[in-house]
């Protein structure tokens, strides 16, 4: 990566940051790309169906309410995005198998780690606007993420 997020942030500081309320959970520190926006609350249906798709180079970005009772990544889901191009994710909300989103080459922030999967019904919306931890993000917004920080942008800052 040839930018970290303080760079971004000095070049524009009308950026959105984060509230500093995620850790990073996997392989790879530093991701970026543009929003895929899921709403869903302590179900991954969603999540599951977007991973098998072509992720691009695309960040999933997972409104989760901020549950800290069931996980909406664990490594299955994570890996079938790696293959599928993925970058990253951005979850308001838990992940679990935490050694192995470690290992893989994508980009996890969450707000923790929790052992319990979700329950599969269906349930989520795609592709709408969410808010969490002093953020706002639509659908095709640029998401940046390192060990310093999240940022959020209306369109990309530097090459991912």
């Amino acid at each position: 990566m040839s930018w970290t997020t303080p760079d971004l942030c000095d070049q524009y500081p009308d950026v959105q940051v984060a509230e500093p309320v995620f850790r990073g959970y996997g392989g790879r520190i530093a991701f970026a790309g543009p929003a895929v926006t899921v709403k869903c609350f302590e179900d991954n249906s969603r999540v599951r169906e977007l991973a098998a798709t072509p992720g691009e180079g695309r960040v999933m970005v997972v409104d989760g309410g901020g549950s800290l009772r069931r996980a909406l990544l664990g490594d299955q889901i994570a890996a079938n995005a790696v293959k599928h191009g993925w970058s990253g994710f951005l979850i308001f909300g838990c992940v679990r198998d935490v050694d192995a989103l470690a290992a893989l080459p994508l980009g996890v922030q969450a707000l923790a780690s929790h052992p319990m999967k979700t329950d599969k019904r269906g349930l989520g919306d795609v592709d709408v606007p969410v808010a969490f931890a002093r953020l706002s993000i639509a659908p095709g917004d640029w998401v940046y993420a390192d060990a310093n920080g999240v940022l959020v942008a209306g369109a990309r800052l530097h090459e991912a």
